[in-house]
């Protein structure tokens, strides 16, 4: 039988709110197996001086797992 595990994993970019999601699945993707879908959650930033400087995806990241 096969369920599916979320975990919620945060990524950053200092180029774009893409970027973030896409480095939050290069990392997950490092550890996890047969990734199955991504949802992103969230997209926050961190502003410095009127700009912001850093932006910031929190996502969920799917994927089967056997018992």
């Amino acid at each position: 039988m096969t369920a599916v595990k979320v975990i919620r994993v945060m990524g950053t970019s200092e180029e774009s709110w893409e970027d973030a999601a896409r480095e939050a699945f290069l990392e997950a993707s490092q550890t996890v197996d047969d990734i199955s879908g991504i949802n992103v959650e969230r997209w926050t930033a961190d502003v410095e001086d009127d700009e912001i400087v850093q932006y910031k995806a929190t996502t969920e990241i799917a994927f089967p797992v056997e018992y």
